[in-house]
């Protein structure tokens, strides 16, 4: 019983989107070009479910390159209204285009010259009438089986909402860099990471030159846990790598030979590198790629600022 009443929810659902996205007209255009242009910020209000759709849209515009908070219409007519200034531009969600609180606000916005943009299911209400545009979220029925609460026509307010913020997004040329300036914290931002600011540098970097002897190098690799090290000519760039796998291919090759070997004449020639200011997920797709478990971070003239290493990364994916 419960598995059907969840397939019907999601087919009413589904429908009410797919009945808002055919009748998506030049008013949607119109309303991007409007909260685009604006000069301060997009304000979003709504009261009850409505309210909460309200929030999430708000929350989506601020942390896409849109600055925008919410307004709670009731706690605006008892002083939140001092949050309001000239330049922004208010976003109203009342699917009946009757709420008593917002309507009560129009005067405000008119004297703040802020242009009002609606999702109402009610074009021909008072909100509606108020607005310098008006985008058409009605549906056919609720999800809710009385057909009462609110399910349905939050769902495609809350899809609209995302409409207009990708739109503005992509208005804005909102790029990766972006994005991670205003997620620094939780797992997308710690994908979102810069190489340099994930990298093994300074004492933690493993790094010898091409004349130091090899039981100095195995010192240094074991001293620094990243099982690899750099390899460096006299002037700090990077001349090449060894790794564990490395060690292993020549102590079977040489033998006890390898002891009397330098770094120099062991080594990798041409290995991987990465520019420091490249994203963190980049350097994970390229060293899944290369079969690599490390990667050198170096800058224009080959000079070595750091390691990364595979662990490093997947536990960016895991978090």
């Amino acid at each position: 019983m419960s598995l059907e009443t969840a397939r019907r929810v999601l087919r009413i659902e589904a429908q009410a989107i797919q009945d808002v996205l055919a009748r998506l007209d030049a008013s949607f255009e119109k309303a991007v070009d409007l909260l685009f242009a604006c000069k301060g910020r997009v304000v979003v209000s709504g009261m009850g479910k409505s309210g909460l759709i309200a929030r999430k849209i708000s929350a989506t515009l601020s942390s896409t390159g849109t600055p925008s908070f919410f307004l709670h219409p009731a706690e605006a007519l008892h002083g939140d209204l001092g949050m309001l200034a000239r330049g922004d531009a208010m976003l109203a969600v009342s699917y009946g285009g009757e709420t008593e609180e917002l309507i009560r606000l129009l005067e405000a916005f008119k004297r703040l010259e802020m242009p009002l943009v609606t999702l109402t299911g009610k074009v021909q209400s008072t909100l509606a009438e108020a607005s310098e545009v008006v985008l058409d979220v009605s549906v056919k029925e609720e999800a809710c089986s009385l057909n009462l609460a609110p399910t349905a026509s939050t769902t495609v307010a809350m899809a609209v909402g995302d409409a207009l913020a990708v739109s503005l997004l992509e208005r804005r040329n909102f790029r990766p860099d972006d994005f991670a300036a205003l997620h620094p914290a939780g797992r997308l931002g710690k994908k979102l990471l810069r190489v340099e600011h994930l990298m093994h540098a300074g004492e933690a970097l493993p790094r010898v030159s091409t004349e130091t002897p090899m039981p100095d190098v195995f010192h240094e690799m074991s001293k620094k846990g990243l099982g690899m090290t750099t390899v460096l000519e006299p002037d700090g760039r990077l001349a090449g790598i060894l790794t564990d796998g490395d060690l292993r291919r020549l102590m079977e090759k040489h033998r006890g030979a390898t002891l009397e070997m330098t770094a120099g004449q062991c080594m990798t020639r041409g290995p991987q590198t990465i520019e420091p200011h490249l994203l963190a997920s980049e350097a994970l797709n390229l060293m899944e790629k290369r079969k690599i478990t490390s990667i050198v971070v170096t800058d224009e003239a080959k000079g070595v600022l750091g390691v990364v290493h595979l662990h490093d990364l997947w536990t960016l994916e895991l978090m």
